[in-house]
């Protein structure tokens, strides 16, 4: 493993295995709230209750609107791209070569930023809020 110990390779695979930790039980999460929604809905059809489209909304709806998750992936990208920047710019003071590599990641990232604000923006003019009227 070009000329790699072994206790890379252990860290490398602690490090991996966190990571697949983490994913199973953001999925695992998920999956309970989802049963945990749908049991709600079930034990108030079963006493007789009416559900209204609100609460039906609120119960299944649990989340952010697409425009809004769009335009938070897109601010959290858009300062993303100038750290690496400044990163790269570190790394190439001491070795250079990695300079230009790592700033053509840090436009990229910015270009997928400019990308979600976009999109965004689209979405939310083709629905806008309700309170919102467009002149």
């Amino acid at each position: 493993m070009y000329g790699a110990s072994l206790g890379a390779g252990l860290a490398a695979l602690a490090f991996w295995g966190f990571v697949s930790i983490c994913v199973l039980a953001g999925i695992w999460d998920s999956a309970r709230k989802r049963e945990t929604r749908h049991e709600t809905i079930r034990r108030v059809i079963e006493s007789g209750q009416e559900i209204d489209s609100e609460m039906l909304d609120k119960l299944l709806g649990g989340g952010m609107k697409t425009d809004q998750a769009l335009m938070l992936g897109g601010l959290v990208c858009l300062f993303l791209a100038p750290g690496l920047a400044v990163f790269g710019w570190l790394i190439g003071l001491q070795w250079e070569p990695a300079f230009l590599p790592i700033l053509g990641s840090a436009v990229l990232i910015a270009l997928v930023a400019a990308g979600l604000i976009v999109a965004a923006r689209m979405l939310r003019q083709e629905n806008p809020a309700p309170s919102v009227r467009l002149k």
